[in-house]
C-alpha cells in the first residue's frame, strides 16, 4: 500500500514539475506548461511509447491498448476529445467508431480532412462501459496531453465535449455556457463544442454544433 502511494505521489510531483508548478493549490493550474522546455528532449514517438506502457491509473487493467493520437506533427489544428470508446480501444486509434464517422462529416462540412489535423483524447485508455473519466484518471493523463500540445504546436484547438473543455480551460461552467465563443490557452485559440457522441444521442444540439464549427472555420481561415 505504501509503495503504491509513493509511486503515485512521485508521478504527481513529476507532473507538477513538468507543468512548472512550484506551489500546490487546491486545484493545480496548468496554463503555463506550453512555454517550458521539456525536462528531456522528446519526439511524439517517444511520448506514444511511454503512453502505451502507462500504469498511472487503474484504467490500464481493463484496456486493450492505450490510444495516443494521430495526425501530422506539427499541425496548426488539433482536436481533443474525451476518451477512447470500444472501437478505439480495439483498433488503437482515436475516433474510429460511430462518433468518428460523424466527426469526419463535421470536418468535411468546414472543408477539412481528417488527415490534415492532429486528433487525440484527454484520457488515453477506455473507461469501462465508456463512463466519464474520473478525476484520478484525468490527472494521470493530463501531463500527456500537455506534452502532446507542446509537440504538435497547434494554433487552434477544437475541444470536443465537456471533459476536453474543462481539462484544457480549467473552467467549471457548463459547456452550454462556454461554447459559441473563442477562448485562449497560452496563445492557442480554443473553440469548445459538443462531442460527436453527444450529438448522436442528442440530434437537437447539431444546430449549435454547426455554429461552433463555422466559428472554428473562420478562425483557422484567419490563421492561414
Amino acid at each position: 500500500m505504501m509503495r503504491n502511494f509513493i509511486r503515485l505521489l512521485r508521478s504527481y510531483l513529476e507532473y507538477l514539475e513538468l507543468l512548472g508548478v512550484d506551489a500546490v493549490p487546491a486545484y493545480p493550474e496548468i496554463k503555463s506548461f506550453l512555454d517550458l522546455d521539456p525536462l528531456v528532449p522528446e519526439t511524439l514517438a517517444d511520448l506514444e511509447k511511454e503512453v502505451r506502457r502507462c500504469r498511472r491509473c487503474g484504467l490500464h487493467r481493463t484496456r486493450t491498448q492505450a490510444v495516443t493520437g494521430e495526425g501530422p506533427c506539427p499541425s496548426k489544428i488539433m482536436l481533443v476529445g474525451e476518451a477512447p470508446g470500444r472501437e478505439e480501444d480495439l483498433e488503437g486509434r482515436p475516433f474510429v467508431g460511430a462518433a468518428g464517422k460523424l466527426l469526419e462529416k463535421m470536418l468535411a462540412a468546414i472543408r477539412l480532412k481528417r488527415s490534415e489535423v492532429y486528433i487525440t483524447n484527454v484520457v488515453k485508455c477506455r473507461p469501462p462501459g465508456n463512463r466519464t473519466p474520473e478525476r484520478e484518471e484525468l490527472e494521470a493523463c493530463r501531463p500527456y496531453l500537455a506534452r502532446q500540445i507542446r509537440l504538435v504546436k497547434p494554433k487552434a484547438i477544437l475541444a470536443l465535449g465537456a471533459v476536453a473543455v474543462k481539462s484544457l480551460l480549467l473552467k467549471e461552467e457548463p459547456l452550454s455556457r462556454l461554447r459559441g465563443r473563442v477562448h485562449e490557452l497560452e496563445g492557442i485559440l480554443v473553440v469548445p463544442t459538443y462531442h460527436p457522441a453527444y450529438l448522436l444521442r442528442n440530434p437537437s444540439a447539431k444546430r449549435a454544433a454547426w455554429e461552433d464549427l463555422k466559428l472554428f472555420q473562420s478562425l483557422i481561415q484567419e490563421l492561414a
